[in-house]
């Protein structure tokens, strides 16, 4: 293989090599994307039976490589082994729902003086780039989904875990058809000629300034899940001893890199205090067991955001310094007295920070928690009924939590707003993305 580049990857927990992979040239990637758009035409054509066949064996072979996988994971991201074997098997829950979904994925018909028939065909070639905080989880999203559907792709996993996207390819691979699936390793530099080449989705899961780099560069259809900075409001009338327990689920929980993890809280004045002290109780308990962050590099831009923060009038009631020894290990870090114009209020810093704002009133909080220019999700913790309405009424995001941070019902979708990207990911309604409709008006003759 000719390659331009190698991708080394060192491991977050002492900072030994992982190891290396040679990254795609340029021809390879062309190559593979022109291979891509041969092999749609037979995929297409292929019964969404037989298709939603191929997708279940590649699920039930993931479940039965999953703790290879979750190993792999671990290695190169620091996710602990348990975590990291939960996100496999996600992965392998979501392809056997795309099997099952793909076959009776439908349009409509209406009865006129003639019959109209609403047919959804593939769109083409899908290319796929995938993070590194749940690589498995989300990549199993976007290429069962495309290949039910009946497009081919062409995967690029995070350069932070090349290994574990080629393991990936492995397992998911050898049941479709040659070219069908294919996987590049590669840095940006791969992902943007993707971007560049003629393909029809660019689906892609991670950062704002990437996303904007993609929508600049690229004529297809996007699916873009990009930035969060995703806000709690605690309300006066909740305990704030649960209220502590959530916020710390949602900040500190893989190491506070989840899309949708809490980024900003605004608690109500009359449980401030109780559920101030609660939270850092709860933040020490997380230090305890912590994982590190992904690497050096991603530690040094949390801790940015924290020492501008400190330096801009914050406290730090625990956490909040780089600790001693290898590995990129950071501790869950609670940050009182924060204000809307500190950045860590404002971007996104995808670490085990809970920046604290106490706001005299839940309306205040709710003013709040609407302000900025992402739209992933937000969390309200409250029990009135009054208070949710006026939330999830209110907040400019594509997905309000109420009374829970994490959870979801199966087969849920997800619509970002703003600076967070465009189209669902995920559900049923990540089928209509992947495809597109053709009508047919049918006369009589």
């Amino acid at each position: 293989m000719t390659a331009t580049h190698a991708i080394d990857v060192h491991s977050p927990l002492d900072g030994q090599l992982v190891g290396w992979l040679p990254a795609a040239s340029e021809t390879e990637t062309t190559t593979a994307v022109a291979a891509a758009r041969k092999a749609q035409t037979a995929w297409a054509a292929t019964s969404a039976a037989e298709r939603g066949a191929a997708v279940r064996a590649a699920a039930a072979d993931l479940r039965a490589r999953a703790g290879d996988l979750a190993t792999v994971v671990e290695t190169e991201t620091g996710r602990p082994y348990a975590s990291a074997r939960e996100g496999v098997l996600a992965g392998a829950s979501t392809l056997e729902q795309y099997a099952e979904l793909g076959p009776v994925h439908r349009g409509r018909s209406l009865l006129g003086s003639a019959v109209d028939f609403m047919i959804p065909e593939p769109r083409g070639v899908v290319v796929a780039l995938t993070p590194w905080n749940d690589p498995v989880a989300v990549a199993c999203g976007l290429l069962g989904a495309a290949l039910v559907t009946g497009n081919t792709v062409v995967h690029k996993p995070s350069e932070r875990c090349p290994h574990t996207g080629m393991l990936l390819d492995t397992v998911l691979r050898p049941h479709f058809p040659a070219n069908v699936l294919q996987t590049l390793i590669g840095d940006g530099t791969t992902g943007a000629q993707l971007v560049r080449e003629d393909v029809d989705v660019v689906a892609h899961v991670g950062s704002t300034a990437t996303g904007r780099a993609i929508a600049q560069a690229s004529r297809a259809k996007l699916l873009l899940e990009n930035g969060g900075n995703d806000p709690l409001l605690v309300d006066a009338d909740v305990d704030p001893d649960r209220a502590a327990e959530q916020a710390a689920l949602g900040a500190f929980t893989n190491a506070g890199q989840l899309c949708t993890s809490v980024e900003r809280i605004y608690v109500h004045e009359e449980v401030a205090a109780a559920f101030i002290d609660a939270l850092c109780a709860r933040a020490k308990e997380w230090t305890a067991n912590a994982q590190p962050l992904v690497d050096n590099r991603h530690r040094e831009f949390v801790h940015a955001q924290v020492a501008e923060a400190l330096e801009a009038g914050a406290r730090a009631l625990t956490g909040g310094e780089i600790p001693a020894g290898p590995g990129a290990h950071y501790p869950a870090t609670v940050l009182t007295g924060c204000t809307p114009d500190m950045r860590i209020m404002r971007e996104e810093t995808f670490g085990p920070v809970a920046p604290v704002c106490v706001v005299p009133s839940f309306d205040e909080g709710l003013r709040e928690a609407c302000s900025g220019e992402y739209g992933l999700a937000a969390t309200v913790l409250t029990r009135s009924m009054e208070h949710a309405q006026k939330a999830w009424r209110a907040l400019p995001v594509g997905t309000v939590k109420v009374n829970a941070v994490f959870g979801g019902a199966p087969g849920g979708a997800a619509q970002p707003r703003g600076a967070s990207g465009t189209g669902f990911g995920y559900g049923p309604e990540l089928l209509d993305e992947m495809t597109t409709v053709k009508v047919v008006h049918l006369g009589l003759p």
